[in-house]
């Protein structure tokens, strides 16, 4: 799959660069003694990736991480097309969500109507927290099962030289002309989403934030000793 990967390119590329917050509180990237005087250091990369194979052609992949941002989080985001001739407008785009940490989760974001007359919508969930559904399960570290595999001869988990190699051809280029300082990144405030452009960087391949604002839910509270847990027909 990597070798059908194209290098990537200055356009599919955005940079930041964390300032003070905005109270003044945090201090930036650049107010550190030991960084250089108009350093060029990203802090924050998004890149966007495509595999051109029949499966994937035309499938944007966006990549993001950074430094001092809002939120701590590791999480797979696929986003759904909107539909051709909806009845409702302005609605979010229904979406799945792997969520790696903090509190590992898989849960599905999709639009609904509100029961009754009105015609409201609201985002609504099929939720799966492995903090709740495993209570009583003990989940490892990751680097717990590497370890294992390690010990154990599993290579599975463990990146072949040859996927190594390919994955190297993807991004060297792009490596290559950021350490030429040809890109300039953008400031963004500390314990902000990231740069300025972000939202108009992932639009340009099609990904959108819906105007409804989507509030994590809240789970069930724990059976008590005298409760009878709900069966799965309830």
């Amino acid at each position: 799959m990597l070798r059908f990967i194209p290098p990537i390119t200055k356009t599919d590329v955005l940079l930041g660069q964390y300032g003070k917050s905005e109270d003044g509180k945090e201090p930036g990237y650049l107010d550190d003694d030991t960084v250089p005087k108009g350093s060029k250091t990203p802090t924050y990369a998004a890149a966007t990736l495509f595999i051109n194979n029949e499966r994937w052609a035309g499938v944007p992949f966006v990549l993001k991480c950074g430094k001092a941002l809002n939120q701590q989080k590791t999480e797979i985001r696929i986003q759904f097309k909107d539909v051709a001739g909806n009845l409702f407008s302005s609605l979010s785009r229904n979406e799945i969500v792997i969520r790696v940490q903090p509190g590992e989760a898989v849960y599905v974001k999709m639009m609904n109507k509100e029961p009754g007359l009105g015609m409201k919508t609201i985002i609504s969930d099929l939720d799966l927290s492995y903090s709740s559904r495993f209570s009583d399960s003990v989940i490892p570290e990751a680097y717990e099962s590497l370890i294992l595999d390690a010990l154990n001869g599993d290579r599975s988990n463990f990146v072949r030289d040859d996927e190594l190699d390919a994955a190297w051809k993807i991004f060297t280029p792009i490596l290559n002309t950021i350490d030429a300082g040809e890109i300039d990144p953008v400031s963004y405030a500390y314990g902000s989403r990231g740069p300025k452009g972000e939202g108009e960087f992932v639009a340009k391949y099609g990904y959108t934030r819906g105007e409804q604002e989507y509030v994590w839910p809240q789970q069930s509270a724990t059976v008590g000793k005298d409760q009878k847990a709900p069966t799965k027909d309830n």
